[in-house]
């Protein structure tokens, strides 16, 4: 008892931070939730739906080396705070817009590429301030804490968003997130010391020699690099993944907006179960191994369900094998990057991992949208009832979706069989 009233104290700022942020993630969550409900119901159109999430990630991929650069020399709290800001200003926009009768899918796509452009300064800022306030010896502890507010935000959003939206519509939605973006700002600004760092040394160093020397130590540590095309190359087929999920749960017989909140309550309990496990559990012989292991499961069990299956049950059964080990290949990722990079180039390394990790994402987001509408759903309405296609996938709108789910799963298990023999990637577990 004593071990864990020693715990609470020395992560006690951590903690406060962690909570309150994940809150204002919620309110995030809960609004874009539903948004993309809003958006597939206006046009019925899986890429309509997409491109909301290209318009995030493209900014974050292209500016995230400049981002880091400019993170390493600025104040972190200040950074968070000023991103959080603009990012509640834009929220303020969507809740007039709304209010008025006047949004529209640009609107959002705009909304959207502003917040990704504060989320790629944030990110870096966030990573470092982190490593500040937390006792390196918790480092395996903070990727499961993550993905347990993750996961639980997870099983939360759907209820909330759904209680709010049948009670009192989209803009009490929006005003939700602005409660809980008010909470956060406050606790940072005045409750949440950041300790100075070394940002003072690199305040006259131009902006692109500051970045350049992100892309150097990755070029020289080889592991991390190969490390990180492994997740930008597992991005791209999650990304198709969740371009597809929705259109498939509100659109295949048997699935409904009750539905799609069912399978991601049960993916959101899953998470929180296996970040539960993870918090506790001790620092594996072989990070690298558990990564590797985790992807594979994970990739191969989900993805064939959601195409084969063709009732919530085995659809939440999927979600459930292809998420419950998640939280703890995200530790194990979380922890090699925080004891092989040295904190004042953090930022800098973070912000060029962020676009090489996560190029991959608004590519994947428009192939999932495209392949889904132009290629998969008209390729199903052509089959004959007699069809193999047709047996394994159904018939109807959401059938397209259900054979790209069946595709996707082997580039999945191609992608983790490759890296996995990488040797460079293996070479970090002698350091680590």
């Amino acid at each position: 008892m004593k071990n864990y009233i020693t715990t609470l104290q020395e992560m006690k700022t951590f903690l406060l931070l962690w909570i309150t942020q994940s809150f204002s993630g919620l309110g995030s969550a809960i609004t874009s939730y539903a948004l993309v409900i809003w958006s597939y119901t206006q046009g019925g159109s899986a890429l309509i739906t997409a491109l909301l999430m290209v318009s995030s990630y493209a900014p974050y991929v292209l500016l995230s080396i400049f981002a880091g650069a400019l993170s390493d020399r600025w104040n972190k709290k200040i950074t968070m705070l000023v991103c959080d800001t603009v990012a509640a200003f834009t929220t303020v926009i969507m809740l007039i817009l709304l209010s008025n009768h006047a949004l529209q899918i640009w609107h959002l796509y705009l909304i959207n590429a502003v917040n990704g452009l504060m989320n790629t300064v944030q990110q870096p800022a966030s990573e470092v301030a982190t490593t500040r306030v937390l006792p390196k010896k918790y480092y395996q502890r903070v990727g499961g804490l993550r993905y347990f507010a993750s996961s639980l935000n997870s099983i939360m959003t759907p209820i909330i968003a759904t209680a709010i939206l049948g009670l009192a519509g989209m803009g009490a939605v929006i005003a939700f997130d602005l409660f809980t973006f008010v909470i956060a700002f406050i606790t940072l600004a005045f409750c949440i010391p950041i300790p100075e760092g070394e940002e003072t040394k690199t305040e006259h160093e131009k902006l692109l020699v500051s970045a350049r020397k992100g892309i150097t130590y990755l070029k020289q540590e080889r592991g991390i690099f190969n490390l990180i095309l492994f997740l930008a190359a597992i991005n791209l087929v999650a990304s198709i993944y969740d371009a597809a999920f929705p259109a498939m749960m509100l659109s295949r017989n048997g699935g409904s907006e009750k539905v799609l909140g069912l399978v991601n309550a049960v993916i959101g309990i899953t998470t929180f179960a296996g970040s539960v496990l993870t918090v506790f559990l001790r620092k594996p012989k072989s990070r690298i191994r558990v990564i590797c292991n985790c992807l594979l499961f994970s990739m191969s069990t989900e993805n064939f369900l959601l195409a084969l299956g063709n009732t919530p049950l085995i659809w939440c059964i999927g979600g459930f094998l292809g998420w419950i080990a998640i939280p703890l290949m995200s530790t194990n990722l979380d922890a090699i990057m925080r004891l092989h990079v040295p904190e004042q180039m953090q930022g800098r390394v973070y912000s060029v991992r962020n676009s090489l990790q996560f190029f991959t994402i608004p590519i994947g987001y428009f192939l999932g949208g495209f392949l889904v509408d132009w290629v998969f759903e008209p390729f199903m309405a052509k089959q004959e009832a007699t069809s193999i296609f047709t047996k394994l996938f159904g018939t109807g709108k959401g059938s397209g979706a259900a054979a790209l789910f069946f595709v996707i799963a082997f580039a999945g298990i191609g992608v983790c069989l490759y890296f996995r023999n990488n040797k460079q990637i293996w070479e970090l577990e002698k350091t680590n």
